[in-house]
């Protein structure tokens, strides 16, 4: 059985089994699951299509007798030619002064190493005597532990597969093995730890790619099924005429984006299921159009709706259009933490008793004190800042509604694919027409004086300027610009001809709401903070956005940091402060120049950082792949999502006999309910 000690293992002992244990091999099917983490191709190839600085075999002739020569302590250097197709080629060996014995004139060697092709020079790493038994030998390498060494870890998993690979059982039905031109799970399983050359070994790796995904996707689309049938009875028969009625009165035309997005919306809110929806656009790319939409529906569907966001600031700015837009078709009030005595309570009586039909507010929606009479739809935006508590004290009131999370933090199709399985995910990845794109510069810390009087110029014809940093206070491990310093700086700088303000996180909610509005209203021109201003207001005046120390943040915070401003109709401009060190750092900024597409940013800013830094590897739900790779294996995780989907939808597992075996592995990962029968 495959569930079996390793220690049933010929040649594994007490002490290696220990050993493996630290590595996570238990058993044997632990063991043989156990992959390469890398491959090593020793490949014979000609010298004109050796690429420079890459590790490399090449074969040839010894020429002459090795110099060896010392250096350091007990460090040494043997240097030698060899003819490499009428060509010689330097070699070079470090701290092997025993080859000099070894190698003689005429010798026909194998050696590979790192090549430089600049000096017709091979840095040996391995070589051997003889020419190269084929051209194309690939080694597995693992990651190994303790005294588990490559050698000892290779010939244990060899005798498991010789002695139990009758026992692995495939798990795709045989016309998916078909469709996609897939090998066989026991092939696939050799071939990882035996591969015979390199198209054998790509088909092995796409076969555990694609099995990774169906079996984590298809565990996601059970447990989204459960939620399903466990959130039945919410349809809501809105009026589609009188919702129709109200976009048409927008002063714009909808984009594509918006239209599919609200679409999806409508539709769910029309369906007995209670939406779990998450909407993604960019800054500026419409969100609260499609949300103020979805909130009239409810209205027509004689329900309430709620909009809950961050901050009390945002809040009277949702409250402020959603009621320019309502006019007289809805009742709307904002409830904040700053709602207090009889003007609560006659609010709190109006919601409970229905004459109110939108509440727009921040967390204090959810106090024990608020009650809705009929909740139909709550919009959270920014969801990312509001708990899972938070959000589930809305269900423990008794109330089910829709609900909508809105965020304008792009997230890459694929991380939005897999942390957001549960939930379906619109995107509006279209900008409205006419609207100016942001002019997004990178520049050293020199030319700072000039970016002052740059941000004076536009003052003086009523613009503002947001200046970032990513410290508030002055640090010894980290050479960068702080906020209080800062602050001080531009304040002597400007005199008083124009006001700064300063905001961090440290200030008290009442404090930066205080700091915002004065930036809101004009009363400051400058606004010097760190990144709590990322979430924030609509400012049109704010025209400058700087960042210092730009290389220190991520494309996708660099990105919603330059959104802040390009809200209203004048040029905008977004100055990067960086003297990156690293290639990455580099990198960034030379894409944050090239682009103002979030979506884009975000999949390159995915690339350069991995899945688990882009939401912070604790929360992000996004699982360990032993073999898959979701970044640059999307299409196959897109393939494997419709195929779950699909497998759920029409209950194959349950009522196809060519899904047993899919079936056997989910109960035995404890995800399958019998609820779903």
């Amino acid at each position: 059985m495959l569930s079996e000690d390793v220690t049933n293992i010929k040649g594994i002992g007490e002490k290696l089994a220990e050993d493996l244990s630290g590595m996570g091999i238990h058993t044997i099917e632990d063991l043989i699951f156990y992959f390469p983490y890398r491959y090593d191709v020793f490949e014979i190839k000609p010298l004109s299509e050796l690429i420079h600085d890459d590790k490399v075999s090449i074969e040839g002739r010894v020429l002459n007798v090795p110099s060896l020569s010392y250096f350091g302590k007990k460090k040494s250097r043997l240097m030698f030619n060899v003819e490499v197709e009428n060509i010689v080629v330097k070699a070079v060996m470090f701290n092997r002064a025993f080859a000099k014995k070894q190698l003689q004139v005429g010798d026909i060697v194998t050696l590979t190493g790192k090549w430089d092709a600049h000096r017709l020079q091979i840095t040996v790493s391995n070589y051997k005597k003889g020419a190269a038994e084929n051209h194309a030998n690939i080694q597995s390498i693992y990651s190994v532990k303790g005294d588990v060494t490559n050698i000892k870890l290779k010939k244990a998993i060899q005798t498991a597969i010789h002695s139990y690979g009758e026992q692995i059982t495939e798990l795709l039905p045989s016309n998916y093995l078909t469709t996609y031109k897939l090998p066989s799970r026991y092939e696939a399983i050799r071939t990882m730890h035996l591969p015979s050359d390199r198209q054998a070994l790509k088909h092995a790796r796409r076969r555990f790619t694609y099995e990774e995904f169906l079996l984590f996707q298809l565990k996601v689309q059970l447990l989204r099924k459960l939620k399903r049938e466990a959130s039945k009875g919410n349809a809501q028969h809105y009026n589609d005429e009188k919702v129709q009625k109200f976009i048409s009165q927008f002063p714009f035309n909808l984009t594509g984006a918006q239209e599919k997005s609200l679409k999806q919306i409508l539709a769910d809110m029309k369906s007995p299921y209670r939406m779990n929806r998450l909407l993604q656009g960019d800054v500026g790319s419409g969100k609260t159009a499609v949300a103020a939409i979805a909130l009239y529906a409810t209205i027509t569907a004689h329900k309430q709706g709620a909009l809950m966001v961050p901050t009390e600031i945002l809040a009277e700015q949702h409250y402020q259009s959603l009621t320019e837009l309502f006019g007289d078709r809805a009742r709307i009030v904002l409830l904040t933490g700053s709602t207090k005595g009889k003007k609560r309570k006659e609010m709190l009586e109006s919601i409970n008793n229905n004459e109110v039909h939108i509440v727009v507010g921040t967390h204090a929606l959810i106090q024990d004190d608020v009650f809705f009479r009929d909740l139909g739809l709550v919009i959270v935006d920014e969801q990312h800042r509001f708990g899972v508590e938070q959000r589930r004290t809305l269900r423990n009131k008794g109330l089910h509604p829709d609900v909508l999370f809105m965020t304008a933090t792009p997230i890459p199709r694929t991380l939005a694919i897999t942390a957001f399985g549960d939930m379906d995910v619109s995107v509006i990845d279209e900008m409205p027409a006419g609207r100016k794109e942001i002019e997004t510069y990178w520049t050293k810390a020199n030319t700072f004086d000039r970016i002052l009087q740059f941000i004076e110029k536009r003052i003086q014809e009523g613009e503002q300027a947001y200046v970032i940093c990513p410290l508030i206070e002055e640090s010894d491990k980290l050479d960068i610009q702080d906020a209080v310093d800062l602050y001080h700086q531009l304040e002597e700088y400007y005199d008083s001809t124009i006001c700064v303000g300063l905001m961090h996180g440290r200030l008290s909610t009442d404090e930066k709401d205080e700091v915002m509005q004065q930036y809101a209203k004009n009363e400051v021109q400058i606004l010097v903070s760190t990144t709590v201003v990322e979430v924030g207001v609509n400012v049109p005046n704010a025209t400058i956005m700087v960042i210092y120390d730009a290389e220190r943040f991520g494309l996708s915070q660099l990105h919603q940091l330059r959104g802040r401003v390009g809200r209203g109709d004048k040029q905008s401009y977004c100055i990067l402060i960086a003297d990156p060190k690293g290639e990455v750092g580099k990198e960034r900024m030379r894409i944050m120049t090239e682009t103002n597409n979030g979506f884009e940013l975000a999949e390159q800013d995915l690339k350069l950082r991995g899945p688990g830094d882009f939401f912070g590897k604790k929360q992000s739900g996004v699982p360990d792949f032993k073999v898959a790779d979701m970044i640059h294996d999307y299409r196959a995780l897109e393939t494997a999502r419709h195929d779950a989907e699909i497998i759920i939808e029409k209950n194959l597992l349950e009522l196809d006999p060519a899904y047993k075996q899919l079936r056997v592995y989910i109960e035995k990962e404890g995800v399958y309910s019998k609820k779903l029968d």
